[in-house]
């Protein structure tokens, strides 16, 4: 399979958000596939967002936001849960990465369902933290290169319709951004 080029994230963060949009997520285990289409995703930039981990400074934990576009940036949260963000912005700007929020499961469901205890597809992996659990994506994956063919890589998808736009979810600064991304596959 193709990867999505670099030159692909290095674009303004918020297109890069929409276009990932339909864009299918692969995440190789020993021999084994799992996959999912992206459906839902949220743009988080530097300077004028303080919303985003970029915001103040560089950190040990934010670095990546501010490296090479087309990396991982993963993070944990809340002491659980990890979430899966792409470093994505042009190249007038110091920091950016993509959140993907959620996707549409499509190769080793089962594999995803063992993982999560659960059956419901609806439920599986639609949101940030229950796609890391489902897709074993975890801290080990910071910083992989995504415009390579290894164990997490994101490829072409699908043609989408419709993007729906809103606030971004779970934050208390920068509410007006409209820079949560949806679509329906």
């Amino acid at each position: 399979m193709n990867t999505l080029p670099r030159k692909f994230y290095l674009q303004d963060t918020v297109t890069v958000a929409k276009n990932l949009l339909g864009k299918k997520i692969v995440r190789k285990i020993g021999r084994t596939e799992i996959s999912g289409i992206i459906t839902e995703t949220e743009a988080y930039t530097h300077k004028d967002d303080p919303a985003s981990h970029a915001y103040r400074k560089i950190t040990d934990r934010n670095k990546a936001m501010f490296g090479e576009v087309g990396m991982a940036y993963v993070y944990f949260t809340y002491g659980m849960y990890y979430c899966f963000n792409v470093v994505a912005r042009n190249s007038k700007v110091a920091a950016g990465a993509v959140l993907i929020r959620a996707i549409e499961p499509e190769k080793g469901i089962k594999i995803m369902q063992l993982n999560r205890n659960k059956k419901d597809l609806k439920e599986l992996t639609n949101g940030p933290a229950k796609l890391t659990q489902a897709m074993e994506i975890t801290k080990e994956h910071y910083g992989i290169d995504l415009t390579k063919n290894s164990k997490l890589y994101i490829t072409q998808g699908i043609k989408i319709k419709n993007i729906i736009s809103s606030p971004r979810i779970g934050i208390k600064q920068a509410t007006d951004k409209l820079w949560n991304f949806k679509t329906n596959i």
